[in-house]
C-alpha cells in the first residue's frame, strides 16, 4: 500500500487518536507516584502517626498520604480507596492522626459542562466517522464521504492492456459494424459529406462467451477517443434515486469528453422491461431505466456519446430502451460457424508450442456449438494438461482430453465399478452408436466411450460435417432414435432397462414433445402450435408454457408423442436385432480399450448399411408433393462441372465511401482522386477497410469486371446506363463501354439455369 492511501485510511488516524488520547491521560494522572495499598493499612500508617501530609479525594473516594518513614522497603507515598459513607470517619481520623506536619486537606473535583460533554462526544464522533467511512468505502466514493451519487465508471487508461480488432475472430459482422462507428469518430468528413449520422448507440446481444465484452475492448483500444465502461449493476444501490444520480452524472462526464464512447456491460439489471413485478409497480430500476432513456434521447440530449450495451437477454429489455435514436443498431453475437471456430483456435493458440499432429481444422469440426469462451478453455486445457504432463508439445491427444474434459468434466479414473455394471454400461453406449451409424440422417458417430465423466458413465457423440440450422421429420426422428439406442440395447441383451437411459428418456421426449407442439410435424394434429407463452412478472417477460386447448387436445398430444418415440424405440430395436454381431463385438472392444475413435468404429461397422428412410413424413392430406426434384444451386452445378467451389476470386481494391471510379468526371462532382476522399479540410488519405469489411463486400458484389469511367453504380447490374446521361438521354458517360452482357435466350444453358435457380428459391429471401 502506498504511502497516500495509508494516509487517507480513517483507521490510522482514529488509531492515533486513541494513543494520543492515552499519551495525555497517563501524563495528567495525578496518581503516579503513589503505591496502592489495603484501606487498613492506610490506616494503620494514620495512627502510629507515620502519615506527613494527606489529602482526601471525596468525589473519587480516595485517600493520598504521604509518610515520614518509608514502609516496605521504599514506600513513601500511598494511596487507597474508601468506601462510600465513611468519609466523616475518615475525617476524624485525620484530626486525630500525630505528627501531621504537613496537615491534610480535602479536594472535591469538579468538571466542566464542556468537558463532560467532549467525553460523551468523542467516542460517538468516532463511531460516526468509522461509519461514514465504511458506507464510503462500499459505495465507491472515493475520498468524499457519502458520495454515492457519483457515476463509478471507469475511463480507459494508457496503462491498461490494449485490445484490438486483430484479436477478434469469428465475428466479422460485429467487428464490421464496431469498425465503421471508429472510424466515424475519426474520419467524420467522410460520412457528413453524405449526410450520415453517427449512431447513437449499439446493442450487441448473444449467448454467454461469445466476445461481446471482448469486442468491447477492442472498440476502446482502437477508437481514439474517450472510453467509459461500467456495468449494469453499478447504477442500482440500496438507496432510492442514486441509480438515476449516477446515469445523469455519468453522461455529463461523456458531454464534456465528447465525442465519446460509453460502455454498459449487462444492461439487463438496468433496462429490464418497465412494469415487471406485483402490480407493475414504480422500483428503483425503473426510475434509473427513465433517467437513461433521457439522456439517450431526450429534450436535451447532444450528440457526440455512443453507447455501446451489452447482454445476454435482449428478450427482456424495454422496447423504448430499443427504439431506432437510442440503440440505432443492435448486432447479434452468435456461436462461430467452423470458419469462426478455425479463426478463433489460431488467434488463442497463438504462442503457444503445438504439436505436428495437432490440427486445428480437425478441432474446429469437433467444437460444433462452441462459443469463443469455450474454445479459448479448450486451448487453455489442453496446455495445462502438457504442463501436467511434463510435455513439451501440445499434441492432438491432450486437444482430444480437453474437449472432452470442457464439454463433460475431468475423467473419474479411480471410480470403482462393478463388471456387471462396466457391462451394461458397454452395451448401452454400444448401442447408441450402432443405432446412429444405421440411421441415414444423423451425423457420423464421432467417438464412443464408457470412462465415466462428472455425472455420466460414459457417452456416444456425433458430430456434423457442417453447421446446420434447419432440420427435416426425418433428421429428428433419427436423433430420436439414436436416442433410444442405449435403452433398446439393455432390453434387448439383458431383458430389463435400468436407470441409466433416463436423461435419454428426457432428451427422446423433448424433442418428440417439439416436433408435436411447435414444428407441426404430427400429421394427426398439423402444422399448429400448440401452448401459448405464460406471462411471468417478475421477469417482465415469459416463463413456460400456458395451455390453451381441451383436454382431447392434450390426450392426442401426449399419444402423438408416445407414437413418435415408439417408432424411434422400434426402429432402434431392429438395428440392434439385426446387426447382434457388431454389437457384440463392439461391446469387446470397448471392455478392453474404454475409448473408441472413428476409424476403429469404422472397422467394427464395416458390415453395417444404412437403413430405409421409413419414417419421412409423407402425410400430406389432399396436398401431394411435386414430382419435379428441385433446382440445383450454384454450387452444386460448379461440382458437378469439376469446377473449385467456392470461387477464388482476387481482392480488388476497397472504394472509398463517397467515390466511385471516374467520380472525378462526374457534372458537379468534387476533384477528389489519388486515393483522397472528403475531410474536414476538403481532403484527406483514403482509410483502409477491414479485412472482413472487404470479404463481405467480395461475397456480396457481382464479379470483378473492368471499370470505365462512369456514373456510380451502387447495387445496379451489369452494363446499366442512367436515363440521363451528359450528353442527353442518348449520350454515354466519358470512356463508357457498350455492354457486353448477352441477352437471356442467348446465354449459356448452365448458366439460365442458376439464374433460374436463384430467381426461384424461396429461401433465399429469408435466410
Amino acid at each position: 500500500m502506498d504511502r497516500k492511501r495509508l494516509l487517507r485510511n480513517p483507521l490510522i488516524w482514529i488509531l492515533a487518536a486513541f494513543l494520543l488520547f492515552y499519551a495525555f491521560s497517563v501524563l495528567l494522572d495525578d496518581t503516579r507516584g503513589y503505591e496502592e495499598v489495603p484501606t487498613s493499612r492506610a490506616l494503620e500508617q494514620l495512627n502510629n502517626g507515620n502519615v506527613k501530609s494527606a489529602i482526601l479525594q471525596d468525589k473519587e473516594q480516595r485517600l493520598k498520604l504521604d509518610l515520614n518513614n518509608p514502609v516496605d522497603g521504599n514506600k513513601t507515598r500511598l494511596i487507597t480507596q474508601f468506601p462510600a459513607g465513611g468519609s466523616s470517619q475518615l475525617v476524624q481520623t485525620l484530626i486525630n492522626a500525630k505528627n501531621m506536619t504537613g496537615g491534610w486537606k480535602t479536594e472535591v473535583t469538579q468538571e466542566s459542562l464542556f468537558v463532560t460533554a467532549l467525553l460523551y462526544l468523542i467516542p460517538v464522533g468516532l463511531v460516526l466517522v468509522l461509519l461514514m467511512w465504511m458506507m464510503n468505502n462500499s459505495q465507491g466514493g472515493g475520498s468524499r464521504v457519502l458520495n454515492f451519487g457519483k457515476s463509478k465508471a471507469k475511463q480507459l487508461s494508457k496503462d491498461m492492456p490494449k485490445t484490438t480488432f486483430a484479436d477478434v475472430a469469428g465475428a466479422n459482422e460485429a467487428v464490421e459494424e464496431l469498425y465503421e462507428i471508429k472510424d466515424f469518430l475519426q474520419n467524420p468528413g467522410r460520412y457528413q459529406a453524405l449526410g450520415a449520422k453517427i449512431p447513437k448507440g449499439v446493442l450487441l446481444y448473444g449467448p454467454p462467451g461469445t466476445g461481446k465484452t471482448l469486442l468491447a475492448r477492442a472498440v476502446a483500444g482502437e477508437a481514439g477517443v474517450p472510453f467509459y465502461s461500467i456495468s449494469g449493476s453499478d447504477f442500482v444501490e440500496m438507496f432510492v434515486g442514486v441509480g438515476a444520480s449516477r446515469v445523469r452524472d455519468l453522461f455529463e462526464q461523456a458531454k464534456q469528453n465528447a465525442p465519446c464512447i460509453i460502455f454498459v456491460d449487462e444492461i439487463d439489471a438496468v433496462g429490464r422491461h418497465r412494469g415487471a413485478g406485483l402490480g407493475g409497480g414504480h422500483d428503483e430500476r425503473e426510475q434509473t431505466l427513465n433517467q437513461l432513456l433521457v439522456e439517450m434521447d431526450g429534450f436535451d440530449s447532444r450528440g457526440g456519446i455512443i453507447l455501446i450495451a451489452a447482454t445476454n437477454r435482449p428478450d427482456i429489455l424495454d422496447p423504448a430502451l430499443l427504439r431506432p435514436g437510442r440503440f440505432d443498431r443492435q448486432i447479434p453475437v452468435a456461436a462461430p460457424d467452423l470458419s469462426g471456430r478455425k479463426a478463433i483456435l489460431r488467434v488463442h493458440s497463438k504462442g503457444k508450442p503445438l504439436g505436428p499432429d495437432a490440427d486445428l481444422d480437425s478441432l474446429a469440426k469437433r467444437t460444433v456449438g462452441f462459443s469463443g469462451a469455450d474454445l479459448a478453455n479448450v486451448i487453455n486445457e489442453a496446455a495445462l494438461l502438457t504442463a501436467r504432463h511434463n510435455g513439451q508439445l501440445i499434441t492432438a491427444e491432450a486437444l482430444e482430453e480437453s474437449v472432452d474434459r470442457v464439454v463433460g468434466g475431468p475423467a473419474r479414473k479411480s471410480r470403482l465399478i462393478s463388471e456387471k455394471e462396466k457391462k451394461v454400461a458397454a452395451y448401452h453406449e454400444a448401442g447408441h452408436a450402432l443405432a446412429a451409424w444405421a440411421m441415414p440422417d444423423l451425423e457420423p458417430v464421432y467417438k464412443v466411450t464408457i470412462m465415466p465423466r462428472g455425472r455420466t458413465g460414459g457417452h456416444a457423440l456425433v458430430v456434423p460435417e457442417d453447421d446446420k440450422e434447419l432440420m427435416t421429420r426425418s433428421e429428428m426422428i433419427a436423433r430420436l432414435v439414436f436416442a433410444m439406442g442405449g435403452r433398446s440395447a439393455e432390453e434387448l441383451i439383458f431383458h430389463e432397462p435400468t436407470t441409466g437411459a433416463s436423461s435419454d428418456i428426457e432428451q427422446a421426449t423433448k424433442i418428440a414433445r417439439a416436433m408435436v407442439t411447435e414444428y407441426g410435424m404430427s400429421a394427426k394434429l398439423g402444422a399448429v402450435k400448440y401452448g401459448t407463452n405464460q406471462g411471468e412478472p417478475f421477469l417482465g417477460r415469459q416463463m413456460g408454457h400456458q395451455p390453451d386447448y381441451s383436454l382431447e387436445v392434450a390426450h392426442e398430444i401426449d399419444e402423438e408423442v408416445r407414437k413418435l418415440i415408439e417408432v424411434a424405440h422400434t426402429e432402434a430395436w431392429e438395428i440392434l436385432s439385426q446387426y447382434r454381431d457388431v454389437l457384440d463385438e463392439l461391446v469387446v472392444e470397448l471392455l478392453d480399450k474404454e475409448t473408441l475413435q472413428r476409424k476403429d468404429l469404422e472397422r467394427v461397422f464395416a458390415t453395417v448399411e444404412k437403413r430405409p428412410r421409413i419414417t419421412a413424413f409423407n402425410d400430406f392430406g389432399g396436398r401431394t408433393p411435386s414430382d419435379k426434384p428441385p433446382i440445383k444451386t450454384r454450387g452444386e452445378l460448379a461440382i458437378e462441372r469439376g469446377e473449385p467451389w467456392p470461387p477464388v476470386v482476387e481482392e480488388p481494391e476497397p472504394t472509398p465511401v463517397g467515390t466511385a471510379p471516374g467520380g472525378s468526371d462526374l457534372p458537379g462532382g468534387p476533384p477528389h482522386g489519388s486515393g483522397e476522399t472528403p475531410g474536414p479540410n476538403g481532403s484527406g488519405p483514403q482509410q483502409p477497410h477491414p479485412p472482413a469489411w472487404q470479404a463481405q463486400q467480395q461475397d456480396q458484389a457481382a464479379p470483378p469486371q473492368p471499370h470505365a469511367p462512369g456514373p456510380p453504380y451502387y447495387g445496379a447490374p451489369p452494363g446499366w446506363t442512367p436515363a440521363t446521361a451528359p450528353g442527353g438521354p442518348s449520350g454515354a458517360w466519358s470512356g463508357q463501354q457498350p455492354s457486353t452482357e448477352r441477352p437471356a435466350e442467348q446465354q449459356p444453358e448452365a448458366q439460365k439455369e442458376v439464374q433460374r435457380s436463384i430467381d426461384s428459391d424461396p429461401q433465399d429471401g429469408k435466410r
